[in-house]
């Protein structure tokens, strides 16, 4: 039995080797400080567990309508309208088994084959299999640390063809934590509509913004953007929900028929139970609080762990202004050694900082083998002391 081209054309993920190797040192009694996490390391809220609890009780196990249950859509609509002054109506939602699934079939809704999809490099390591899948063809953009590893919109211009169907902007980012401004939204959506191309927007980390900032959709930009672009978003970071699986996205009403069609075929609808406590997420007054302390917490490891890393020799780190991650450029050290291993990218400096206890996430994975991902979604004593390792490690190059 052979495998498909198209699977057997997906890459592995170097997220989880790494995560692997970290794990299984762990299990053999080695202390490794992690920062691959792609979560937060908050709890779900109480009120979020005991609404799924009482969904449990009543027996709200069975199905739903396979784009999500109505409920959840009038809150997400609410969501919207409160959050990004959007007004959506309800058949313009669906409901999926997480971002990752809306993404996909967001994808599979406008693109077809051969189609180009502009991505902006550093991007998030799943996007580019994705349009694998559908059929499409990347156009990688990459971006700079001078301009915040941001797509300019005359980088976008240059890039678009007469095979462009869409652009893939996701702000905040994963792995920059690079937040788009509004005036830079306007200016990328202006261009968009020129063009007469569509977005998928990836708002995943939409309240995870620090210094002042503030995010804006794209789709905010115009009605002919609203008309045009695909927000996907979901309760995974925002309420820490990550293993609920409860994504979603916000569409054309054309474009959100077919998906939910779609997914009526391939995963149906999203879990019960985890769809009614999401209801409860997104409508209970003590939701706000629990961002507010998120936020709060998050910003306080970002700004120790970017002072800290900017005193590290060699090592270049911009304020990332979203998410929670921060993205290094370590490629002044490439060339020297450790351990007897020489350091020639991204991939072997994560191989040898993991020899001093340190996971870090390499940034050939993100598209860009200059740098390396560091999350600060870990216990702020973890960030010392992984950030005291490395420091370390870096001085023990030679």
């Amino acid at each position: 039995m052979s495998v498909s081209k198209k699977v057997s054309g997906i890459a592995p993920s170097l997220t989880l080797e790494i995560t692997a190797k970290a794990k299984k040192m762990k299990a053999e009694g080695i202390s490794v400080i992690g920062f691959g996490a792609g979560e937060p390391d908050f709890n779900t809220p109480d009120y979020i567990i005991d609404s799924a609890k009482k969904a449990l009780d009543i027996g709200f196990t069975k199905y739903t309508p396979a784009s999500g249950m109505p409920e959840l859509k009038k809150a997400i609509c609410q969501k919207f309208l409160n959050d990004n002054g959007l007004e959506y109506k309800e058949n313009q939602i669906v409901i999926s088994t997480g971002a990752k699934s809306s993404l996909y079939h967001a994808i599979c809704g406008i693109v077809d084959d051969g189609d180009e999809v502009i991505l902006p490099s550093p991007f998030w390591l799943t996007y580019p299999e994705l349009i694998f899948l559908a059929g499409g063809k990347c156009v990688y953009v990459k971006t700079s640390s001078k301009n915040g590893y941001k797509i300019t919109a005359a980088e976008l211009e240059n890039a678009i063809t007469d095979k462009t169907k869409a652009l893939i902007l996701n702000s905040p980012n994963n792995p920059t934590g690079a937040v788009y401004t509004k005036s830079e939204i306007l200016a990328l959506a202006k261009v968009c509509e020129d063009k007469g191309i569509y977005v998928i927007s990836d708002e995943i980390y939409e309240k995870l913004v620090y210094g002042g900032e503030e995010h804006y959709s794209i789709a905010q930009a115009s009605e002919y953007m609203k008309e045009h672009t695909i927000i996907v978003n979901g309760m995974s970071k925002t309420y820490s929900m990550t293993g609920w699986r409860i994504g979603y996205l916000a569409a054309p009403e054309k474009i959100a028929k077919a998906i939910s069609s779609m997914q009526s075929h391939t995963t149906s609808n999203a879990c019960s139970f985890a769809q009614y406590a999401s209801v409860t997420a997104l409508t209970a007054k003590e939701g706000e609080d629990f961002i507010k302390n998120m936020q709060k917490v998050f910003d306080e490891r970002r700004r120790y762990m970017v002072e800290t890393l900017q005193g590290i020799d060699g090592v270049v780190c911009i304020e990332p202004k979203g998410a929670f991650y921060v993205f290094v450029d370590v490629s002044a050290l490439y060339g020297k050694e450790y351990d007897g291993q020489k350091i020639e990218g991204s991939l072997s400096f994560a191989d040898c900082a993991l020899k001093k206890g340190i996971a870090l996430i390499p940034g050939v994975a993100f598209g860009d083998d200059d740098c390396i991902r560091l999350s600060y979604a870990t216990s702020m004593d973890d960030i010392k002391e992984g950030l005291k390792r490395l420091a370390d490690f870096v001085k023990e190059l030679k």
